[in-house]
């Protein structure tokens, strides 16, 4: 019965050190999409469909017109912490005004979740941006803790995303860059004692259109890397 005590305790140290053991071996990964391994599906919809398929070495997700999917993956590990999480995402040609988002994020909870969110934005957003035809617009958001989004111009095609997280006084604090340029940044208000998932996806959301969606609209995710560092 002792030993089995002991091995008993062993493994619940051990199970309960995941995010400490990542964080001490200095963990980096990078997932290419020549199949799902790593990733599990994690849609937030009433649709069974997975709208999600590995196509030439790409993951690529497609929201469906008129609907309300929200169509997304994530890895299967909830480890990551400080450290430069990097995703190479092409962005559609959406259509006008369509309430569908391009995602490339990391998320804790709901109230830790940090994101790059892309879609073609509302008639307001985009005249306060002075957007150009061939221009969509990118949401950079802390969902809480606090809560901060700023919004930039892109053009569609591929991007490198980056989200860069380090520890300040014990509390992460948070850059986004697009294509290697810091475009944001915030300090929140709190740390490692928060881990994330990371994700893909597309969704037809409110926020980010005048209409709900005209047409069928996708993104292709070419890999995702994660960086531990301090």
């Amino acid at each position: 019965m002792k030993k089995y005590t002991i091995c008993l305790a062993v493994t619940l140290w051990l199970a309960g050190t995941v995010e400490a053991c990542a964080q001490a071996t200095g963990i980096s990964r990078e997932w290419g999409f020549d199949s799902m391994d790593g990733w599990v599906y994690a849609h937030q919809d009433e649709n069974p469909d997975n709208q999600c398929a590995i196509e030439d070495g790409m993951l690529r997700i497609y929201t469906r017109a008129g609907s309300r999917d929200r169509k997304k993956v994530r890895t299967a590990d909830k480890i990551y912490t400080t450290g430069r999480y990097v995703w190479r995402t092409y962005i559609s040609d959406l259509g006008v005004g369509d309430q569908s988002s391009i995602g490339s994020w990391i998320y804790g909870d709901d109230h830790h979740e940090i994101d790059f969110e892309v879609g073609y934005g509302t008639a307001e957003v985009r005249e306060r941006l002075h957007a150009q035809d061939d221009e969509v617009v990118a949401y950079m958001t802390t969902q809480d803790n606090p809560y901060q989004s700023v919004q930039t111009l892109i053009r569609k095609g591929w991007h490198v995303f980056e989200i860069d997280i380090t520890s300040v006084e014990g509390k992460y604090h948070v850059k986004w860059l697009i294509d290697g340029k810091v475009v944001s940044s915030v300090q929140q208000t709190f740390g490692s004692e928060v881990s994330f998932y990371i994700f893909c996806s597309v969704e037809n959301l409110l926020f980010i259109g005048d209409k709900p969606a005209g047409q069928d609209n996708y993104g292709l995710f070419d890999y995702v890397r994660y960086e531990y560092h301090p």
